[in-house]
């Protein structure tokens, strides 16, 4: 009999499920976006329900076009954003709606911390600066400002988790993503009543659910999600994991040398080690999903969705080529322009910043001579200038890798993936798939079936790396130019940021 394992990738913007086989072929997919609900700026919100049913419309919609029997799928799981709120209420039913790591009204919950020593003092524990989208400051904000829904709160879930709550009945904190929330003492790796209380939110303690590893069975398909969603009531459900750890395994990084970068929603740039990186060089540390070793993490919501912003807003009159998608008429614009020939930047903050909590989207440098092509390209520049702050503090603390593994939506661009190459001035490989966070949550599902002992001996069979970018050097030197002018920039407007508090 043919076995297959399914993955569930929640994004920040919308949902996907794969069917894969276990050779790692992706035997079909389906992805729905979910609805933005944006009631305030630096709000961004779910509805639950609404998302849940998403997932359901996602994973029937899989199988249903794989054609493959149910009965088959040995194992599911599910990959997902870290950092956000998704509260499950004591009336089972959500608390609210789900809070997206795009999320910024909490900024002042990690600046009191910092201010008041206590973020300096958790340090050692949490291994991670405490920023405005975790849990830990999001909960905060909720206890002060929404107290009737912070104590209706049954579980403080991250989206992974409550969509596998769904699924099969059964509450669990896998340990990927809620051990970069803010909440976890990660060198333990267990909840702390003491550390909560430190942070003022010491009632959480009772509101988060036991931990689970990601490849450990978690519960069953209940036989109510098997009506919503085709699956077999009772198939095995996994941990599943953080979409950037899910990302990380399916690319095979599973050895300290490599570094991954994953251009989405988020700017995320990681790589492995066997104990965390706590001389202040990088921002976070997590648990990784092979056990042993941490994740050394920098991220800000700074990449491709900043070009999905340009798209939607200032292209959606431009009149595309036939058989083109817009994203393909974006790479044939930015071609028309040599990276020398534009002194156009643009800070890719329109969903988050890098470098100002209250940092915005920017271009700089504007005339009446520059038009589409350079404002786009200033786009796909600004993005991976972002990527590279992050990296360049990466590298502070380890060796240069010898190629950069790539993943996210800007890999579906050969010209974006030739400018990260340039920019970095490492080579970049991409992995024979599209749906990377699906296949990791896959592998996990796989492993929890037995099927293979680990992450190593799964990557063997169902990780194939797809092509090799090499940096055009004459480029890095140019790119190596404008990116110090970037960084001027950047770091020139930090000083007027406060001024645009809401």
């Amino acid at each position: 009999m043919e076995k297959y394992v399914i993955g569930i990738d929640n994004g920040g913007t919308g949902t996907k499920a794969a069917v894969f086989d276990l050779k790692g072929n992706e035997i079909a997919r389906f992805g729905r976006q979910t609805r933005a609900i944006i009631p305030r700026p630096g709000y961004t919100e779910r509805d639950m329900e609404e998302l849940w049913q998403a997932n359901c419309s996602c994973i029937k919609g899989a199988v249903d076009k794989s054609g493959v029997d149910p009965r088959h799928i040995i194992g599911v799981a599910v990959a997902g954003h870290g950092k956000g709120l998704y509260p499950w209420g004591r009336n089972q039913k959500p608390a609210y709606n789900g809070i997206v790591s795009t999320d910024s009204r909490a900024w002042q919950f990690p600046e009191k911390w910092y201010r008041e020593g206590i973020a300096q003092k958790l340090y050692p524990k949490l291994c991670q600066q405490l920023i405005p989208c975790q849990q830990a400051a999001l909960l905060a904000w909720m206890k002060e400002h929404e107290p009737d829904t912070y104590d209706r709160i049954q579980w403080a879930f991250s989206v992974k988790d409550y969509i596998r709550f769904r699924l099969t009945g059964e509450a669990f904190c896998e340990v990927t993503d809620i051990s970069g929330s803010g909440l976890m003492n990660i060198v333990e790796k267990r909840f702390e009543r003491d550390l909560l209380e430190q942070l003022g939110i010491g009632e959480v303690y009772e509101k988060l659910a036991p931990l689970k590893y990601s490849y450990e069975y978690c519960g069953s398909v209940t036989p109510e999600a098997a009506g919503l969603t085709g699956l077999k009531a009772g198939t095995p459900v996994a941990g599943g994991m953080f979409d950037i750890d899910a990302c990380a395994v399916a690319m095979d990084v599973t050895d300290p040398e490599q570094l991954c970068t994953i251009a989405g929603t988020w700017s995320i740039n990681e790589y492995i080690s066997k104990e965390p990186v706590t001389d202040g060089s990088v921002a976070m540390n997590s648990l990784f999903a092979v056990p042993g070793y941490f994740l050394v993490e920098e991220c800000s919501a700074t990449s491709a969705g900043n070009l999905d912003w340009f798209v939607q807003n200032l292209m959606s009159r431009c009149t595309v080529p036939p058989g083109k998608s817009i994203y393909q008429a974006a790479d044939g614009l930015v071609a028309e322009v040599e990276p020398a020939q534009c002194e156009v930047y643009f800070l890719p903050f329109i969903y988050g910043s890098n470098s100002h909590p209250l940092g915005k989207g920017s271009f700089i440098g504007l005339t009446a001579y520059h038009g589409l092509s350079h404002l786009l390209r200033a786009v796909y520049e600004g993005v991976v200038y972002s990527h590279k702050t992050h990296i360049d503090r990466l590298l502070a603390s380890r060796e240069p890798p010898k190629a950069v593994r790539m993943a996210g939506g800007a890999v579906n661009s050969p010209l974006w993936v030739q400018m990260f190459a340039d920019v970095l001035g490492f080579p970049v490989e991409t992995v024979h798939t599209k749906e990377l966070g699906a296949l990791g949550a896959a592998m996990a599902a796989a492993v929890a079936a037995g099927e293979f002992t680990d992450y190593n001996q799964a990557a063997k069979a169902m990780v194939h790396i797809r092509g090799r970018v090499e940096p055009n050097m004459e480029k890095t030197g140019i790119y190596q130019k404008k990116y110090q002018k970037y960084t001027a920039v950047r770091k020139a407007l930090d000083g007027v940021w406060q001024l645009f508090q809401v």
